[in-house]
């Protein structure tokens, strides 16, 4: 009876301990749910350049003493919030140094998570009001871009909830951001011009519109020689009849498919367009040259090999035009690339992106004749593809979620919220990587996979403690370690470039990481030979493999002659990475490498070994990570390319010429001129990083002299808009290539992709292929300096630009509308003139639109139109197609 009385007794504590948890839950998710729905978030930034407006930056230690002033305001549109069990969580991308409301306070979670919750002082958010939290960021917040969406709402075990106004997944920041009016300026030393319609009407000067008949025969890119004949070929009923000797099946069916998108039948009874392959026809032995001879009764091409040929037919279809497709140019072409590789590399680790946004990426590459998909597949905030044996890679390192704990997914970064449902999370399934690779190859675009290390390798560390966590409880502690990429002895304190600590880096010194990376290898290997693309070259990474607590933007509180251009701070709590690690410091005592710093370089030796191990004789990196070796024949393959990515005006202009004569093949990344996640132009409405450079444009990127760097002084301004000095001190072998970077931690959807690629893509393509009449040589210990030195032709360059821009605005736009292609349009230049509107725009042949009451009616813009005294005027650009306009802009 006592048992049965225990029993009773026992279940009802249970039961009471159940409701009360319960009823806890329940109170939580009601505080989650009501201050969600109820409260509305304002991010407003108030100064960009508070150092010199009283605040102490570097006493807060702000990198280099830059800091800024935001305003946070939690309008609450309903009931009094007086609970003190809640915290909002929120992606900035800046380092909160300081929080001004004694009622709130703000703490570093990683990378860029930060949560906002109240203080014991905190009283409440009264009913209909609004309280604001004043505080200070590291450096600048120049761009609307730069604040992050999703917030949201958590307390106690309740299910998180994004606070409404900031759930714009679409990237409309404005339903929380204000707008950046006066503070768009970097610094005091900032003389960078703010695009408004009257300055960029000023910028787009000299770009007339060219007539039909000269743009006629015109091929983007250009082509080495071109001979325009006076007939044009009518194929209006029968079509055209390809006799493609030698051209693979896969690749001919992309080229009757692209016939056939411009409404061009492919009959057995068309023009005839007949290939041969003969590659003694070329004296320079160059994959993808081509002799291309357009006549009225046929077309003949000699092309160097297949891919001669598949771009010999891309220069056909460049040349018709959507709205004249039944007629094509005569015309004689002799052609070859000035690169052999002409890439883009795309980040899909930041933000997934779509296979179907990958594939549409890789048709335009092939229409513009480039040749190498950088594919980086993994980063500290997600881990993209399928690895047989590993599932946690994607389990938890392609997830992003609130899991404090992160057993089932990464915390939330860069705008992607609570919930796995964004583009946060994702990866590429095996069969989807392969069908990727097919995909490329049938378009003669070589794969290039990239897994990042040592640094940037958050997601795969998290995924392997899970692994080994998982496996130890199994009681397979030799499984377990197997693949583990951390020593447990190390307490390093770092901070990586994007805010995380010590479980960003793997450790170069264990057996452990070797044993995972010959796996990756080996697993994505198979992979290309399924795909028919066998791995002939592997992206190490190697980049940021560093604390930024130990840069030359700081100084450490001791120091007795303080800088006040440098932030202070307590550097004797600073570790190089792996510095506290048992592991490296075994390898450092015997002499293995010569110091902590070493060791990234030294691990990109021993993967070099790795490489080489699965047939792979050509290993990439970033450059950084090659370092401290001494040259590239330290490294176990017979090639090693680096990705350039000094920019230019910090001394990247020569710095690019000491990696070419250690003897690595440079490919001229640099993110001054083609890392497409910069802006398009100066003003805070467009987005994109800026840590580079403030605007980079099609024509900047067209300007680009890519094999005579110094070259770029005389074209070009620094990222405060100020010109600057350059000159080669050493010898230059020339360029491998060039590659354009998408990065994508501010560009979450495939759309925002295409907007930030297209169309600046066709002006790396015309760099990469086509070397201008204006690029000048280069020169050992010549000087260039915009204004003082004359070396470039600007006449010649400015006529090249206005053909360009005039076939991107009255052609490749319409052939970019016909692929569905998301492209930024340009917003028109716009200015009154005795009482007149006048306008132009960067792409001759667009449309532009005027409105004189707020965008209620819009009227086409052809000539100057009057204006009535005190009306408002706006501008816009529409789309070929009609379907898209540009961001509206008002003339002040």
């Amino acid at each position: 009876m006592k048992k049965i009385k225990t029993a009773i007794l026992a279940t009802s504590i249970v039961s009471l301990l159940s409701m009360g948890a319960t009823q806890s839950v329940f109170a939580s998710q009601q505080i989650v749910d009501s201050m969600s729905s109820q409260l509305n978030v304002k991010y407003e930034v108030i100064d960009n350049q508070a150092g010199a407006h009283g605040v102490n930056c570097s006493a807060l230690g702000a990198d280099w003493a830059a800091c800024n002033k935001v305003l946070i305001s939690l309008k609450n549109n309903g009931q009094a919030i007086k609970d003190k069990n809640w915290a909002i969580y929120f992606n900035n991308i800046r380092m909160i140094l300081a929080v001004n409301n004694e009622q709130f306070k703000i703490t570093h979670i990683t990378g860029d998570l930060h949560k906002i919750e109240p203080t014991e002082k905190f009283t409440s958010i009264p009913a209909n009001a609004t309280v604001n939290i004043p505080v200070i960021g590291e450096y600048w917040m120049v761009s609307e871009s730069d604040a992050m969406p999703r917030w949201y709402i958590t307390s106690s075990d309740a299910t998180p909830k994004i606070i409404d106004n900031t759930n714009t997944g679409s990237d409309n920041l404005s339903a929380f951001v204000a707008p950046i009016r006066q503070q768009w300026k970097r610094t005091t030393d900032d003389h960078n011009i703010l695009m408004t319609p009257v300055s960029r009407f000023q910028y787009n000067d000299g770009i007339n519109k060219l007539s039909y008949q000269s743009l006629r025969g015109q091929i983007l890119p250009t082509p080495s020689k071109l001979t325009i004949g006076k007939e044009d070929v009518s194929i209006d009923h029968h079509g055209v009849n390809l006799i493609l000797d030698g051209l693979n099946k896969d690749s001919l069916a992309i080229l009757q498919t692209q016939f056939k998108a411009l409404n061009i039948a492919v009959t057995g009874q068309g023009y005839k367009i007949k290939a041969t392959i003969n590659p003694k026809k070329f004296e320079k032995g160059q994959s993808g040259a081509y002799q291309l001879n357009i006549k009225n009764d046929n077309t003949v091409i000699t092309a160097y090999d297949q891919a001669g040929i598949f771009y010999a037919i891309q220069s056909i279809l460049s040349t018709i035009e959507v709205n004249h497709s039944n007629l094509i140019p005569t015309l004689n072409a002799v052609d070859f690339p000035r690169f052999a590789y002409r890439g883009i590399m795309l980040d899909i680790g930041r933000n997934f992106k779509s296979k179907q946004a990958i594939l549409r990426l890789l048709d335009q590459m092939a229409k513009y004749k480039l040749n190498k998909f950088h594919f980086h597949l993994s980063d500290d905030e997600g881990w993209r593809i399928e690895i047989p044996g590993l599932p946690e890679l994607t389990d938890i390192g392609s997830k992003r979620c609130h899991d404090l704990t992160e057993q089932h997914c990464l915390l939330p970064q860069l705008g992607s919220g609570p919930e796995s449902d964004t583009n946060g999370s994702g990866f590429l399934t095996r069969q989807d990587y392969i069908e990727i690779v097919k995909y490329a190859k049938a378009r003669f675009i070589e794969v290039i996979p990239e897994i990042d290390m040592p640094a940037h390798a958050r997601a795969a560390i998290v995924s392997m403690e899970a692994r080994y966590k998982r496996l130890v409880a199994d009681g397979k502690e030799a499984q377990a370690n197997e693949f583990r990429l951390v020593d447990p002895t190390d307490t390093s304190n770092t901070t990586t470039v994007q805010f995380y600590n010590r479980l960003s880096y793997l450790n170069p010194c264990l057996d452990s990481s070797k044993r995972f990376v010959n796996k990756i290898i080996a697993e994505i290997a198979k992979m290309h030979i399924e795909a028919g693309q066998p791995l002939h070259t592997w992206h190490f990474g190697g980049d940021e493999a560093k604390n930024i607590r130990l840069g030359a933007g700081y100084q450490d509180l001791q120091v007795k002659d303080k800088i006040d251009a440098k932030g202070t701070i307590d550097q004797s709590i600073e570790d190089h990475p792996w510095a506290k690690s048992q592991a490296c410091q075994t390898f450092v005592s015997k002499g293995k490498v010569k110091d902590i710093e070493h060791l990234p370089s030294y691990f990109a030796q021993q993967v070099s070994s790795i490489i080489k191990s699965h047939g792979i004789n050509h290993m990439q990196a970033w450059q950084d990570g090659m370092k401290y070796a001494e040259n590239a024949k330290s490294f176990a393959v017979d090639k090693v390319t680096v990705n350039f990515w000094d920019t230019l005006y910090w001394g990247g202009f020569d710095s690019a010429n000491e990696w070419s004569n250690k003897g690595y093949q440079v490919i001229i990344s640099n993110p001054d001129y083609v890392y497409l996640d910069m802006p398009y132009e100066v003003n805070p409405k467009e987005s994109g990083y800026y840590w580079a450079t403030r605007f980079n444009d099609e024509r900047k990127i067209f300007s680009f002299a890519p094999n005579n760097l110094p070259q770029n002084a005389e074209t070009s301004v620094d990222r405060d808009g100020n010109p600057f000095t350059a000159k080669g001190t050493m010898n230059w072998s020339g360029a491998y290539g060039i590659s354009a970077q998408i990065w994508t931690e501010d560009i979450r959807t495939d759309k925002k992709m295409e907007y930030m690629t297209f169309p600046r893509l066709l002006a790396v393509a015309e760099r990469a292929w086509h070397q201008a009449d204006w690029e000048v040589g280069y020169q050992k210990d010549r000087q260039f300096a915009q204004g003082t030195t004359h070396y470039v032709d600007q006449q010649k360059l400015l006529n090249d630009w206005v053909r360009f821009a005039n076939l991107v605005g009255q052609r490749e736009l319409q052939k970019l509308d016909l692929a569905n292609i998301d492209y930024r349009l340009p917003i028109p230049g716009a200015k009154i003139e005795n009482g007149k509107l006048v306008a132009n725009i960067v792409f001759p042949g667009l449309t532009i639109e005027y409105s004189t009451n707020q965008g209620k009616n819009w009227y086409l813009y052809t000539e100057p139109v009057g204006i009535r005294k005190g009306e408002t005027v706006s501008v816009r650009s529409v789309s070929p197609n009609q379907k898209r306009t540009s961001r509206i802009e008002e003339l002040k």
